[in-house]
């Protein structure tokens, strides 16, 4: 079963340049990942330094090898300067069983 999420944070005022240009370097490669399905960037319409990740893996094996990517670590630590929370808030989903 694939492991996906949705990650927030809200870049500092004054840091959006320094979050979109490491998220986007980050982004790469995450997506360079085997086991990556999707990781795909928004921010808000309505507030542009409010940052929604979309973020789907093949399983929870790959999920965890993201986890222990070397540049994860450095990454979060970047950015946690950089954002008004604590860290990045993470919501873990699960896709709706239909039934016929």
């Amino acid at each position: 079963m694939t492991k996906t999420l949705l990650a927030e944070f809200t870049a500092r005022e004054g840091a959006e340049d320094e979050v979109a240009a490491l998220i986007r370097d980050y982004a790469v490669k995450v997506r360079e990942e085997e086991g990556n399905l999707a990781f795909d960037v928004y921010t808000k319409a309505a507030d542009p330094r409010a940052y929604w990740i979309f973020e789907v893996y093949r399983d929870e094996d790959a999920f965890k090898a993201h986890l222990d990517a070397p540049y994860g670590a450095p990454f979060n630590a970047a950015l946690t300067s950089l954002i008004e929370e604590d860290a990045s808030v993470l919501t873990f989903l699960d896709p709706l069983a239909t039934h016929r």
